[in-house]
């Protein structure tokens, strides 16, 4: 306990550079080529003979996109009904995006993460500051920080396919399982006469053309063969819903001149 209150004690958040992030960014799901960046932070400290301060976590703030679902409701439709070029000024003036949260693995579960974020948060200036994370589920690290939470609701088209596999004997508790869905699937066997196989040529060709359906909106996906890798693709998505977070600050107004 002791030693972990001196390295959290011996580490300083300051503004960082492109090579903070990527000196991390190898440790972070997603792709490391980061586009353009509104600011970046480290948390550094120096450790044992080093000459220079070692960079142990960083936070990349981004300018936020311009469609967001879950944004409206967060802000009780403040930016929505405008034309569009409004609608980019008013967004652009007033939140930042959270992009990156990296920590350096040796100094994690030190609340670091948490740090990194409650501390920057204030320093972009703006009334909104937003994340969306596909891990969110699994790492509180935001609401810890202070940001709210809202889960993003099932899509139109995931309802469909999770009733589809629903009356092909698929329950909504197996699709946690690309294994046992495939099985299933692969159990549904084809037939040329409906009649000949008591329906199970009928289901076979009914979920492939719903899984086809399903995949129209996932580009070069669309064209995967049938099998365990397009299966697991296709639960990915259904099961794996981002969380929208988002923090107001109260002492930054909502920035609404000149914005025509």
């Amino acid at each position: 306990m002791t030693m972990c209150c001196t390295v959290t004690k011996n580490l300083q958040v300051v503004k960082g550079t492109r090579a903070d992030y990527e000196s991390l960014s190898h440790y972070h799901y997603r792709e490391p080529n980061m586009g353009p960046y509104a600011a970046i932070f480290a948390l550094k400290g120096k450790f044992r003979t080093a000459v220079k301060l070692e960079t142990v976590g960083v936070i990349v703030y981004s300018m936020p996109t311009a469609g967001a679902q879950m944004r409206n409701i967060a802000t009780g439709g403040i930016f929505a009904g405008l034309d569009r070029s409004t609608q980019l000024k008013l967004i652009n003036k007033n939140i930042r995006t959270i992009s990156r949260v990296i920590i350096e693995p040796r100094f994690r579960s030190l609340g670091l993460a948490v740090r990194l974020v409650r501390e920057t948060m204030p320093i972009m200036d703006v009334p909104f500051v937003e994340a969306l994370a596909v891990m969110g589920r699994a790492n509180p690290s935001f609401e810890k920080a202070g940001l709210t939470r809202y889960d993003t609701p099932i899509s139109a088209s995931c309802v469909r396919l999770v009733e589809a596999f629903s009356a092909v004997g698929v329950d909504e508790q197996d699709l946690i399982d690309a294994e046992v869905v495939q099985n299933r699937l692969s159990s549904l066997v084809t037939c040329r006469s409906y009649s000949e196989s008591r329906g199970t040529s009928h289901e076979a060709q009914f979920i492939e053309d719903e899984m086809m359906r399903f995949l129209q909106s996932y580009g070069q996906r669309r064209l995967m063969q049938p099998g365990i890798e397009r299966t697991r693709f296709v639960l990915n998505k259904l099961t794996d819903r981002p969380v929208y977070y988002i923090w107001r600050n109260p002492n930054i107004e909502l920035r609404i001149w000149n914005a025509n």
